[in-house]
């Protein structure tokens, strides 16, 4: 008898390579360990989505000085770890591929550390080395902004034309360390050069394909290939400004813009009072009529369209929940991720394909990262 949708899901080993949930703890001091309808993202609604391992990403802005970012993001790895210590019978962090499984045979979910933008790092090699101290584990080279590293996929006028010379040293020093290089965020340039100064696999940990959405964020066919030549492996992310071009245009940015500003105010403010609660009403119900969200079948299109490219042994999920403001219909937060399961099994994949989609491409190239160190 074929095993049900839960069985295989809770059987699989599920990863969620990006979540931006720090940020939560941070500026709204959530407490993850209580169900929430705010955000994306808590310990509860993780086990109710079957997610065994979510990466929390350590993310700074780029408008902060470099002294501000270092500060902000050991600030930021501290919260997420007194949060996972106070919630130790739900959750345990994690810093390798075996003890992520550990953790999972425990019946906890596992927390990992990415950094989304190398600004922390500075230009000192032993920052980096500090930070992987701390647990991170990959990073997401540079945001929406070049900074000392690479470019950005953001801008339209290059700085560096690929990695700078302080990347290229970064990129060989997270290789003998044993920590992921993130090519998400990165120019096309940027990417390229990460294939060719990195001895060790590289990961998108948030992107789609640019042959369904032509968002810069997205990766060309010709990159995914490369990619998987390369033993990488692309992880896709729920926003809907990657999975379809009706969503990249500028007047939905600029309303999730709003919203996403109207959001922070409400919280900084500490107001929780009858005007801020009805702008941000107001802003949410803009967005849902004008841009409504799109169904998480699209999200499984830019799966199948990388399966299509390359094989099944390279692709995998980053949602970039808590920084998103509208994940897609059926997606609503982590505890709706079986229904990515149930979709690729009505499209005909057999449990081990989904098992790998569902996680294990990601661990199998987070393993040979690991090995690869010195």
């Amino acid at each position: 008898m074929a095993k049900s949708v839960h069985q295989l899901h809770t059987e699989a080993f599920v990863v969620d390579t990006h979540c931006d949930t720090p940020l939560r703890i941070d500026e709204e001091h959530a407490d993850l360990g209580i169900r929430s309808n705010e955000g994306h993202n808590d310990f509860i609604r993780m086990k109710e989505g079957g997610v065994d391992l979510c990466f929390y990403a350590i993310f700074t802005r780029t408008r902060l000085t470099p002294d501000q970012a270092t500060v902000q993001a050991v600030r930021l790895i501290g919260e997420v770890k007194d949060m996972v210590a106070a919630h130790s019978d739900k959750v345990a962090m994690a810093y390798s591929v075996r003890q992520a499984r550990e953790i999972k045979r425990g019946g906890r979910g596992a927390i990992m550390l990415g950094m989304e933008n190398g600004a922390p790092i500075q230009n000192d090699l032993s920052l980096l080395n500090e930070f992987y101290r701390m647990g991170v584990r990959y990073i997401t080279l540079c945001h929406s902004a070049h900074n000392q590293l690479c470019d950005s996929c953001a801008p339209k006028q290059p700085q560096w034309n690929g990695l700078s010379p302080m990347g290229k040293k970064v990129v060989a020093q997270m290789n003998n360390l044993g920590m992921i290089v993130d090519v998400s965020h990165l120019s096309d340039a940027s990417f390229y050069d990460c294939l060719k100064y990195s001895k060790a696999p590289v990961v998108a940990t948030h992107s789609c394909c640019r042959a369904l959405c032509k968002h810069p964020r997205n990766m060309t066919d010709k990159m995914i290939k490369e990619l998987a030549k390369a033993s990488g492996v692309i992880q896709i992310n729920f926003y809907p400004a990657f999975l379809s071009d009706q969503y990249g245009r500028p007047d939905y940015f600029d309303a999730a813009d709003a919203y996403d500003s109207a959001m922070k105010a409400y919280w900084r403010s500490g107001k929780k009072g009858k005007k801020e609660i009805a702008e941000l009403k107001m802003r949410e119900a803009y967005i849902k009529k004008n841009f409504p969200s799109p169904s998480y079948k699209l999200l499984v299109d830019h799966i199948e369209h990388v399966i299509d490219l390359v094989g099944i042994d390279y692709v995998g999920l980053g949602s970039d929940y808590d920084g998103i403001e509208m994940p897609p219909k059926g997606l609503e937060d982590i505890s709706k991720f079986e229904v990515i399961t149930k979709e690729l099994r009505l499209r005909g994949y057999s449990d081990s394909d989904i098992k790998k989609v569902l996680g294990e491409n990601f661990m199998r190239v987070f393993s040979q990262v690991e090995n690869m160190a010195i």
